[in-house]
């Protein structure tokens, strides 16, 4: 039979010097848990990182704007247009934050007929916000889910990648302060199997080097009061060796859950999505909208000569899935690794003003190596 202590209890038998076995082991309890809190030393399942349970190589484009994203008011003509776009690397997660911002311009003017240009991620939040206020909206993409730039997005809760340090503004990192914050509460509505977003722990792994993304940078440094905050775990609070390690929890989304659903809902209330790619922003203003929202990612760059505009190249190795990985890890360097139902996507590179989305092999060694060394040197004591 087993029997259990309260914490007075255990107190008073010591001090009556009782040290029966089942105390002893009681207090061991007691003793590891204090010591190894849950965001420490917890048990983290090993990755498989092996060429065999390699199942796919992938890539995709981030459409980066140095100065930052733009969400502003514009004309086409007699027509406004509400642009939305030029995330990086922070299109899903500041979605909604973004779409919020968008929305609000939009409710500004008198129209409640709008065509929203591109459905990926933030194309398909403002579509949402828009219909939740009034308006009538219909999605009008060259491409949807699955074959979005958004699905092949690793897709944690973490903007990176959004802005050139030194062209920030005060300005755009009020604006971005305030996306972010909307976005973050917003996803938290979302959590569940039904979105694919999950609350997930996350390792920051430094080898001590000053760069990768498990550096300080300047998004992680604004949205610090957003956000738990990364805790330092001392060697032998976490079990990955040699290296620098800090946790905080985070939300993870899965875009091949994610995006499908979000459609979904905006199909469920009355949206339309018509098929169609654009050469020239007098395509747009024949739209049969009073309304254009631009949501066309690293086409905006193009369509309106943002010379602001470019790609930053990332490129996935995906691993057969392993639904015991309930973790994630970025570092050292640029590597990451996040699990997903559809596979553990191992990550990264960010190539600036790179095209073309073909699969470097020596990029792909480089990930699938450095995440063996890793994983390779991991302890599960």
């Amino acid at each position: 039979m087993t029997r259990t202590y309260s914490r007075r209890s255990i107190l008073l038998m010591l001090s009556a010097g009782i040290a029966a076995p089942p105390l002893l082991a009681a207090c061991e309890r007691v003793r590891q848990f204090t010591a190894s809190p849950e965001r420490g030393r917890r048990r983290l399942a090993k990755v498989l990182v092996a060429p065999e349970r390699v199942i796919r190589q992938t890539a995709g484009l981030r459409p980066f704007r140095r100065s930052g994203f733009n969400v502003s008011v514009d004309s086409l003509g007699d027509k406004p247009i509400i642009h939305n776009y030029g995330h990086g690397g922070g299109g899903i997660a500041l979605s909604w934050g973004t779409a919020d911002l968008a929305m609000q311009h939009s409710l500004s003017t008198p129209h409640r007929d709008v065509a929203v240009v591109g459905c990926g991620a933030v194309g398909l939040a403002t579509a949402r916000l828009l219909q939740d206020h009034g308006f009538t909206v219909t999605i009008y993409a060259r491409e949807v889910s699955p074959d979005t730039t958004s699905n092949v997005a690793g897709a944690s809760w973490a903007p990176t990648l959004v802005f050139d340090a030194e062209r920030s503004t005060p300005g755009f990192e009020e604006q971005f302060v305030r996306a972010a914050r909307y976005a973050w509460r917003y996803f938290q509505t979302l959590v569940g199997p039904t979105y694919g977003i999950f609350w997930r722990d996350h390792y920051l792994l430094s080898d001590g080097s000053p760069t990768g993304l498990a550096a300080p940078t300047p998004e992680r440094t604004l949205i610090a009061a957003i956000r738990p905050p990364f805790v330092r775990l001392p060697p032998g609070e976490h079990p990955f060796g040699a290296l620098e390690v800090s946790h905080s929890l985070t939300m993870h989304i899965e875009p091949s859950t994610y995006l499908p659903a979000i459609l979904r809902d905006f199909r469920v209330a009355g949206g339309r999505v018509v098929i169609r790619e654009f050469d020239d922003p007098q395509g747009l203003r024949a739209l049969p909208h009073p309304l254009i929202v631009n949501c066309t990612g690293l086409g905006a760059g193009r369509l309106f000569a943002d010379r602001d505009v470019l790609p930053i190249k990332g490129q996935l190795t995906v691993l057969a899935p392993q639904p015991e990985v309930d973790y994630l890890t970025t570092g050292p360097e640029d590597l990451y690794m996040m699990p997903r139902q559809d596979g553990i996507i191992l990550g990264g590179t960010h190539e600036r003003d790179v095209w073309s989305l073909d699969p470097n092999p020596a990029e792909a060694a480089r990930i699938l190596e450095g995440h063996r060394d890793i994983f390779s040197h991991m302890s599960l004591g």
